[in-house]
């Protein structure tokens, strides 16, 4: 194993004249690429914390955030007592684009059936929620952000901004991956904000993740695939969109780390969903070793995993795990929209596209629908470019924290015994309520006599375990606390425990 020496600290010595509020970022920046350019190669050991703070001559604090947020995100590995050193995770990307026909997967390439029983059908769309919208009091259905925080004002701003210095020659058919200077201003905002490695050549601006998915799926069929694997407990529209191109699913199960190894090597797949920054609907973070196994996998089978970076910006407790897409770029497609940001209607999205996939996605793209409309391209470009986008995601990451506390002071209050799991994050929580306020069945139909729309967490995935406990998948985001406190009084007085 290669020892440290002064080659870490030289390394990040540009990342100290960064302005202080930036320096943390700016050094895990630093970090990170110095391990996928390969100049801090994989089994370098490290400097300690203590030792490299004072290299840098800034704080040892800054130091341990970095090395636990690169930890966390694959970069690196540590041990109690062994130093920190650089992991694995990144080394095969700069070696490792292989495949038969030029890193592709070439036609009847498909690895055969899947070994997990018969491969799932289409999933049908998910049931309806108990209660229906007609009386709805209170909705807890998750997946729809605040739309009242929309930016009307910067909006308007910066559409007549764009409109003042927009050419007539730019409102033309639009190149199919987007206007340049959209892509320019989301590559910058991503690689910034998600630890992704983010050339603007390879994004392609699209109707958010929904299409993103579409447009891989049609190019993985052609290319002789006829399966994807999407996670257990996971989003079923997932399956919805990639059987409209003829793939079909199969559920990989997920524990409390991210895909299971085994099922996932049996499985037969050779490309899956993911929602590793903050699984949904489990909440849950991926694990850095099990990120590691993932792209392992994805390089063994010679496929692909389409990351869909589902509410990676709304982290409230610590900063947000990296995306996995910067551990191998070659491997990993990367999807996210500004839906929850800003609004679902806008139907603006990116995806962030493999070099041995670029050509066939772009093409389909245009023979999909031209490209998207140029006129939304510009305003959202303005606005990442002038940091209005970045004010907007301080906006809602406050109301959305807000919202996130009262509904778990609301529970312990209403629904003593109540456990909340996953990370503190996102637009919605699994809460499993006590046996002794159900069973399930009574109280999705108390609640739902009382207006108060749930959703359990079986819509999402296969069976859960029979053992009383209640499941829910709670959304938030789009409700003020005083509605997430009374929507759960109404509950628990339904329920006949208040």
């Amino acid at each position: 194993m290669r020892s440290h020496g002064q080659a870490a600290w030289e390394l990040l010595l540009p990342s100290v004249d960064a302005p202080a509020r930036q320096r943390g970022r700016a050094l895990q920046e630093a970090l990170r690429e110095a391990v996928r350019s390969g100049r801090l190669a994989a089994g370098t050991r490290l400097p300690s914390t203590r030792e490299l703070a004072a290299d840098l001559g800034v704080s040892r604090g800054l130091v341990t955030e970095a090395y636990e947020q690169l930890t966390a995100e694959g970069y690196l590995r540590s041990g109690r007592g062994a130093g920190t050193w650089v992991g694995e995770a990144a080394r095969a990307r700069r070696t490792d684009r292989t495949g038969a026909v030029d890193g592709r997967l070439g036609p009847g390439a498909g690895g055969g059936a899947p070994t997990l029983g018969a491969r799932a059908p289409a999933p049908a769309p998910a049931p309806a929620p108990v209660g229906g919208a007609v009386g709805v009091r209170v909705d807890f259905r998750p997946g729809t952000p605040d739309l009242s925080l929309f930016p009307r004002a910067a909006w308007a701003a910066a559409q007549r901004a764009v409109l003042t210095r927009l050419s007539h020659p730019a409102l033309g058919y639009p190149d199919p991956r987007g206007l340049p200077e959209l892509r320019e201003a989301l590559a910058g905002m991503l690689a910034r904000r998600r630890g992704v490695v983010a050339d603007p050549e390879r994004l392609v601006v699209c109707s958010g993740v929904a299409q993103a998915s579409t447009l891989l799926g049609f190019v993985l069929r052609a290319r002789g695939l006829d399966a994807v694997g999407i996670e257990d407990p996971g989003s079923p529209e997932h399956g919805r969109l990639f059987a409209s191109t003829g793939l079909d699913t199969v559920w990989l199960p997920l524990d409390e780390e991210g895909l299971r190894p085994e099922p996932l090597a049996a499985s037969g797949v050779r490309a899956v969903v993911v929602t590793p920054s903050h699984q949904f609907p489990s909440g849950i973070s991926w694990s850095a070793g099990r990120r590691a196994v993932l792209l392992d996998w994805a390089r063994a089978v010679d496929g692909y995993v389409l990351e869909d970076d589902y509410d990676g910006d709304f982290r409230y407790d610590r900063a947000p795990v990296g995306a996995l897409q910067g551990l191998d770029p070659e491997r990993v497609v990367y999807a996210g929209s500004v839906s929850k940001s800003l609004a679902p209607g806008l139907r603006l999205g990116w995806t962030l596209v493999p070099e041995a996939l670029l050509g066939e996605v772009v093409e389909r793209k245009r023979t999909m629908d031209l490209g998207n409309p140029v006129l939304d391209q510009a305003v959202l470009a303005e606005l990442v470019t002038r940091g209005g986008y970045d004010r907007q995601l301080r906006r809602c990451q406050r109301a959305y924290r807000e919202r996130r506390d009262a509904l778990l002071g609301a529970l312990a209050e209403h629904l003593p015994g109540t456990r909340v799991s996953g990370i503190a994050a996102g637009l919605h929580v699994i809460a499993r309520v006590p046996a002794l306020f159900g069973p399930p069945e009574r109280f999705l139909a108390r609640a739902a006599e009382a207006g108060v729309a749930l959703r359990p967490l079986e819509d999402y995935g296969t069976a859960r375990p029979a053992d009383g406990d209640v499941r829910l998948v709670i959304g938030y985001a789009h409700l003020a606390p005083s509605a997430v406190t009374a929507g759960i009084r109404l509950v628990a007085e339904a329920v006949g425990r208040e």
